[in-house]
């Protein structure tokens, strides 16, 4: 359990620093529309395999993301990832990550509800 603690500790680490990449001016165009490409599949309703169907609805997730994210630190130069692993290592220390993770959250929270309401709002003119 400790094992696996600790790789998801990793794995959260690197996609932090993925995305400090991603935000550096030396990270080359396709590097960043892989990154948005795979961060939009993440946070996108609509998967390969539905997660609804037992077991097999999340194993898109276990595999494609980690594998997007192994092609990812691959594709970056080294420089730049030393200098972001730097710079998250700093960041986390300072415990400034936490605050940009409820910002995220907020966010995705909302576009979510406006979505939610826009919905209902249409579903009801339908109805009526």
């Amino acid at each position: 359990m400790k094992q696996w603690r600790q790789k998801a500790r990793e794995l959260k680490q690197e996609t932090y620093v993925l995305n400090l990449a991603c935000k550096d001016a030396r990270t080359p165009w396709y590097v960043k529309f892989i990154a948005s490409c795979a961060i939009a599949y993440a946070l996108s309703p609509i998967d390969l395999i539905p997660d609804f169907i037992p077991v097999l609805g999340l194993l898109d997730d276990l595999i494609l993301l980690p594998l997007v994210i192994v092609l990812l630190i691959k594709l970056i130069p080294t420089e730049i990832m030393d200098d972001c692993r730097r710079q998250a290592e700093a960041t986390v220390a300072s415990d400034k990550n936490q605050l940009q993770s409820w910002n995220a959250s907020v966010i995705i929270i909302a576009i979510w509800s406006i979505a939610g309401v826009i919905l209902a709002f249409w579903i009801h003119s339908l109805i009526r």
